[in-house]
């Protein structure tokens, strides 16, 4: 009895994964277009497979650098990456739907990200826009509309 029940859920398994496989062409997960390239001459920082294989390595080396030593590159950085791999449209995917970069892979993979509890999850603009909210912030700090210690 047991054998054929076990029998039975091996079938249904197998026949769950051969129906993905068909109506999806592929058992691998749907990895969206890259929006940009790191330069003119390079897609990526790194070959497609180098990154599939040790993306987190570079990640977490990035931020050792940055937390622990203060240097800022734009080479691993996170920002960058979303940047290049994420929409930044109004109704892009967020970090909980499986159409989102990052999820993509990770949640076919089982693995959990914890990036996006302190990082954004759409590129949030660009350096330009991002020093001029700094100088906006230092001029408000200047004039008194932001109070500080």
């Amino acid at each position: 009895m047991l054998k054929n029940s076990l029998i039975l859920l091996l079938a249904a398994i197998a026949g769950g994964l051969a129906l993905q496989a068909h109506a999806s062409g592929s058992l691998l997960p749907e990895v969206p277009e890259a929006q940009a390239r790191y330069n003119e001459t390079q897609g990526c920082v790194e070959p497609t497979a180098e990154m599939r294989k040790n993306h987190m390595k570079y990640i977490l080396h990035q931020r050792d650098e940055t937390v622990h030593r203060g240097v800022r590159t734009r080479q691993y950085s996170l920002n960058e990456c979303i940047n290049c791999h994420v929409s930044d449209a109004e109704d892009a995917p967020r970090i909980s739907s499986e159409e989102h970069f990052c999820s993509s892979c990770h949640s076919y993979a089982a693995v959990r990200i914890d990036c996006f509890q302190c990082h954004a999850d759409r590129p949030v603009g660009t350096s330009e826009s991002r020093s001029i909210r700094l100088i906006d912030s230092l001029h408000a700090l200047e004039s008194g509309d932001i109070a500080h210690d």
